[in-house]
């Protein structure tokens, strides 16, 4: 994905959210279980930092995820 094509989903997607997520945010972006928002975090599909006992995630990897799986189940 080129750096422009980026810059606009990150206007148009989930502009109601900070630039740094919660997994409680994760959860509410994705509509998924908590269970499935830290797999997809210790998994690797999702990228995030532990800091203390919490996980924080920068938006612009959720939409990376959500990109890379619309491409995934178009082929």
């Amino acid at each position: 994905m080129r750096k422009t094509e980026l810059k606009e989903l990150y206007k148009m997607m989930f502009p109601d959210y900070p630039d740094i997520v919660t997994v409680a945010q994760l959860q509410q972006m994705l509509g998924v279980s908590r269970h499935l928002a830290y797999d997809l975090i210790n998994n690797g599909y999702i990228s995030g930092v532990k800091i203390g006992n919490a996980f924080k995630i920068p938006k612009v990897n959720v939409i990376n995820y959500i990109m890379e799986e619309g491409v995934k189940n178009a082929s």
